[in-house]
């Protein structure tokens, strides 16, 4: 199975510093709020999921969420979460660091969207 989202080290390294400082996390695909549409970090529970939100695969461990609609417009793309150094302007996590989460994707291959792994939902 192919996956929706995956993470780089850089990515995999900061999320190990958030766990050990808040525990258990989850991210939300931002749709246009604060830093336009940047992947939000969030300690598990703190930003509440609905039956408007589509899970597209975790990133060690940690659930990775994004609203159905705007899922529509990626539901094509690859997602690889990154972190840059930089501040961003929203509620993530990470900004007290200096760094911020961004996605990189990149369409998949015919081959690839065969075989993706399902997404799951609030109710699964």
């Amino acid at each position: 199975m192919i996956k929706r989202i995956e993470s780089t080290e850089k990515a995999n390294e900061l999320i190990a510093q958030l766990k050990d400082r808040n525990g258990d996390l989850m991210f939300h695909q931002s749709g246009g709020c604060c830093d336009g549409s940047q992947p939000m970090c969030f300690e598990l529970g703190d930003f509440k999921i609905g039956n408007s939100d589509v899970c597209l695969g975790s990133v060690e461990n940690c659930k990775f969420w994004m609203s159905k609609d705007q899922f529509e417009y990626w539901k094509h793309t690859h997602l690889t979460l990154d972190v840059v150094e930089g501040r961003g302007a929203s509620f993530s996590l990470e900004i007290p660091y200096g760094k911020r989460f961004i996605i990189h994707s990149r369409l998949f291959t015919e081959e690839e969207a065969t075989n993706l792994e399902p997404l799951t939902y609030l109710e699964d």
